[in-house]
């Protein structure tokens, strides 16, 4: 009717000698209909997007090292898990001592609706090498680590999930914690499945609930793929986390070929007990993180929860940690880090392991953008794999001059441009012991050596 009307009053406004024809009438019409259907389309984009807000987020980790002995040759075997127990998960201190060029890059969308909901889409790539060469296509480990989707603020739940997030896919548990100084996690649970965060359970008291599956290869004489299902409740009741893991893997026990293992376990129970203080032990500011773990069965890889297939249905872990971050002053930050295990019928009977590393990494401010960080690393190892046996110690100790943007941000800003000096040494009898795993055997060589490095680290 609008444009009708404004069609007759230009008709009305020219003169009846006019030129214009009743088919330029006609047209004038139909370009001012077109004209109107546009911007009620723009009316609805503009409604839809204010009803729908979306945004993309690109974050990373990185870190790259050159590493070189006192021989002037490549160090090899070196990193937070190169001693005799390293595959059993016993970290030490890993400044100066990582010459992998490994990097993180996450991408993320997220979406907002009117009515509060949110969705969020993430995926992470991730590769790792130990070549210094540019191109390096051959050695190249790319890999999707998790793709995922979460939703949160549905308005449909109402009472304990009202402010709960539920997820689906191939992802890092939202929970998972670490000690970054011995790049261990504490606890990791990681593979695909799906489940839901923060159901309020009381005032004090909320539960996370997850199915993961995680996959052990393949039994080529059944024809069917080794699958680990791993239910967990994790709860957080107040400052205490009390994280429970059942699992199960019907097939596990039918893979023998190349299992060091005497009896596959086809089960399992893992159980974490933490308690995260915001102050360094209750005494000064910073954090720290104190607690203990058990397992047995698939449960007994007390770190990487259900993921490792050659464990014995016998196998027994227990493991204790503690660690925390504090400024003493404007120009000393300290973080010391404890952890220690003992397992039992692991890989095979009768098979028993020890170990504790005591860890302490120390940062001296000079100006803004100049420290001078030091490392100290001791690890103690009594190791039986039911055929050999070997006790020793490993010891480390690293001085290295960092450049930040910002010293006042504490242990946590990056980057940081590092050139380190590390001496490592370890026990006559550990030299050449090899701990066989799911992974391999780790076997170390001989000790008193000096090692130089150049890295980078940043995270954004």
């Amino acid at each position: 009717m609008k444009a009708k009307a404004l069609t007759l009053a230009l008709a009305a406004l020219l003169p009846t000698t006019s030129v214009w024809a009743a088919s330029d009438i006609s047209a004038l019409e139909a370009r001012i209909n077109d004209l109107e259907s546009r911007l009620a389309q723009n009316e609805q984009a503009t409604k839809k997007a204010e009803d729908t807000a979306s945004s993309f987020e690109f974050h990373g980790y990185a870190r790259s090292g050159l590493l070189m002995n006192d021989d002037r040759t490549g160090a090899t075997g070196t990193g937070p898990y190169m001693t005799a127990a390293g595959d059993l998960g016993a970290p030490v201190g890993r400044l100066g001592l990582e010459d992998t060029n490994y990097l993180e890059a996450n991408f993320i969308h997220n979406r907002q609706l009117d009515n509060g909901s949110n969705a969020m889409f993430k995926i992470m790539l991730a590769d790792g090498v130990e070549t210094s060469n540019d191109w390096t296509e051959d050695e190249s480990e790319l890999n999707i680590r998790q793709v995922y989707t979460q939703m949160s603020g549905i308005p449909s739940f109402t009472g304990a999930f009202a402010n709960s997030t539920v997820w689906a896919g191939k992802r890092f548990d939202r929970d998972n914690f670490d000690i970054h100084f011995m790049d261990s996690d504490i606890v990791f649970l990681a593979g695909t499945g799906a489940g839901i965060y923060d159901v309020q359970m009381s005032d004090d008291w909320k539960a996370n609930f997850s199915i993961y599956g995680r996959d052990f290869g393949s039994v080529e004489s059944a024809g069917t793929d080794v699958e680990n299902y791993i239910g967990t409740m994790n709860n957080h009741i107040g400052k205490v986390q009390v994280m429970l893991s059942a699992m199960y893997s019907n097939d596990n026990a039918k893979v023998t070929e190349d299992s060091t293992a005497t009896d596959r376990a086809e089960s399992g129970f893992h159980a974490l007990f933490a308690y995260h203080d915001d102050s360094f032990y209750g005494r000064r500011d910073g954090f720290s993180k104190t607690g203990m773990l058990l397992g047995s069965g698939l449960g007994a890889q007390l770190k990487g929860i259900g993921s490792d297939g050659n464990l014995n249905s016998d196998a027994k872990a227990v493991r204790i940690f503690s660690y925390g971050v504090t400024n003493l002053n404007d120009t000393w930050s300290i973080a010391p880090a404890l952890m220690a295990e003992i397992s039992k019928d692991r890989i095979k009977d009768n098979d028993e392991f020890k170990w504790g590393t005591f860890n302490l990494r120390v940062q001296q401010n000079f100006n803004e953008n100049f420290a001078m960080v030091y490392e100290g690393s001791y690890q103690y190892m009594d190791l039986d794999n039911s055929v050999d046996t070997a006790k020793g110690s490993y010891y480390k100790a690293t001085i290295a001059p960092t450049l930040k943007l910002s010293t006042v941000a504490g242990f946590f800003d990056r980057p940081e441009l590092r050139f380190a000096v590390s001496y490592v040494d370890w026990s006559n009898d550990l030299d050449n012991f090899a701990v066989s795993t799911a992974t391999g055997a780790t076997t170390m060589g001989n000790g008193g050596e000096t090692i130089f490095a150049l890295q980078m680290e940043t995270w954004f």
